[in-house]
Formats: structure tokens, sequence, C-alpha cells
């Protein structure tokens, strides 16, 4: 029962991570990857502090201190600067079904570090819901942006970032708690992201947005910052790391919905095919028996 909840909690935020790409695909015109990835990280971080600090929230112990930062740097840091850079290159629905490899690389990366075997059915699972992806991408290239590949392969490496977070971040969160090890992650990547871009200019760009960009950027902060990865170390708290990241499948869904509205993206039947096997997908790894495990 804790799995299946921290499986419903991984979807609500892969949901709101999902709206945050259309978000950014709307806002990346107006500032760079820098100065996005500040906005996002630094409205979520006065979100996260002041939260923690009212729950009365375990703070991960000192000697866990430096990994933890270390963490947050690769991952609120590098990670989102390259997200950002590709969601310049493609379209914010594409982006987010090269984002939904995430699972493959988890269960991969889960395994290669001994942190959790392989199964059958979870392995089953997460190749048709990453089919589903490569489907859904190697259909709509005539439709694609020009240079879109170089945003989806800028994307896939950012991926592997995500996965090592993912595999590396449980052990620390349960000797704390989600939203101590969060806030430690979280201000650490927003801290560094303000002085490269203070260094490099890029905040100033903030400056120029209108109050329509500005919503957006609040938005991107408190819903796909904050919100959006509260719930998800919730959800690697509960559940395996393979299972809370097979949700992100459903990411390109709201990203897509979103960005029709935002940006005048298309929804096209070969997105709707991958997804239909994105789904089918996430059903199959998430109600996997106890007993048929490939590794022990």
């Amino acid at each position: 029962m804790n799995e299946w909840i921290g499986v419903l909690i991984a979807l609500v935020s892969s949901c709101l991570g999902g709206s945050a790409a259309a978000v950014t695909r709307y806002l990346v015109g107006g500032a760079d990857p820098i100065a996005l990835a500040i906005l996002r990280w630094g409205i979520g971080f006065l979100c996260v502090l002041p939260t923690a600090l009212l729950l009365k929230v375990r703070w991960p112990d000192g000697k866990d201190w430096p990994a933890v930062m270390l963490l947050g740097l690769c991952f609120f840091g590098l990670f989102f600067v390259l997200y950002n850079i590709a969601i310049g290159y493609t379209t914010a629905a594409r982006a987010s079904l090269a984002l939904a490899t995430l699972p493959l690389h988890t269960m991969l990366v889960a395994a290669l570090l001994g942190f959790e075997p392989l199964t059958l059915r979870k392995t089953t699972g997460v190749g048709v819901a990453v089919l589903g992806v490569i489907a859904a991408l190697a259909a709509g290239l005539s439709a694609a942006p020009p240079g879109a590949w170089r945003g989806e392969l800028i994307m896939t490496a950012a991926v592997l970032c995500m996965a090592f977070y993912n595999v590396w971040s449980r052990p620390f969160i349960q000797r704390s708690s989600a939203l101590g090890f969060l806030a430690v992650g979280m201000g650490t990547g927003a801290a560094a992201l303000i002085l490269v871009g203070w260094l490099i200019g890029s905040v100033a760009a903030l400056k120029s947005f209108d109050s329509s960009q500005w919503i957006a950027g609040i938005y991107l902060g408190v819903g796909g910052g904050a919100a959006a990865f509260i719930l998800w170390v919730m959800a690697l708290e509960r559940a395996t790391p393979t299972r809370v990241a097979t949700t992100m499948t459903v990411n390109p869904i709201a990203a897509a919905l979103l960005a029709t509205q935002l940006v005048g993206e298309p929804i096209t039947p070969n997105l709707v095919v991958g997804l239909v096997a994105v789904f089918s997908g996430i059903w199959i790894a998430t109600t996997e028996g106890k007993s048929r495990k490939l590794a022990t």
C-alpha cells in the first residue's frame, strides 16, 4: 500500500513537472537557461524553506550534508540548466517525451549500483513505456522544429543526471526527512545558480519580464519547483526509485495539453499512440508480483 501511495504522489508531481515544461517553453524566448533555473529554484526554495522550518522537519545529519549538497548542485543546478537548454531546441511535448526515458535510466542505474533488483514485469513495463516514447519521437520527426534532435539529445543527457539523483537520494531521505533533504539540496542549487547568473548577467534578463511572464514564472517556481519536488521526494520516501521514475512518462501529457494553450503546439496522433503505450507500461511496472525476479 505504501508503494502505491508513493506512485500516486509521484503521478501528481509528474503532472506538475509536465506543466512546467510548457511554461518553460513559453518563457524561454525571454530569458536564458540559467535565468529560468534561477526563477524556478529561487522561488521554489523561498516556498520550501519556510515550510520545512514551520513543520520542524528532521534535517540531514552533519556527515550527510556534503553529499546532499552535491546532489542538490548536480540536480537543481546542472540538470535544470541542461533541461532549459533542451527546451529551447524542441517542443515542450517532445522534450518531455525524451525526459520520459527516465524510468529506463533509473532502473539500470539502480540495478548497477545494487539499490534495486531487476524483475521481469518491471523490466517489461519500463520497456513498453520507453518504446512508446521512442515511437512517438520517431514518428513525429517531420513535424519537429529544425534542430529538435539537439534538444532531445541534451535532455537525454540530463535524464541520466536525474536517474543518479533518484537512486542516491533515497538513503539520505530515509535518514532525515523528505522535506529536510529537499530544502538543503534545492537551496544549494539555487545559491549556485544565483551566483553564476549574477556573474554572467543572466539575472538582469528577468527585469524585462512583463506581468504575464512573471505570472508564468511564479507558477514555475511554486508549482513546477516547490510543489512538484516536495511531492517527488515524498514519493521517493515511499516507493522504489524505478516505480517513482515510471510516473515521469505522464509528463508529456501535461506538457502537450498546456503547450497547446500557451504556444500553440499541436497534439499529433503519434504522440497519442506513444502516450497509450506509456500508460500501459506504467500499469505493468507498478502491478508487479514480488516473486518473479531476474536478480536478487
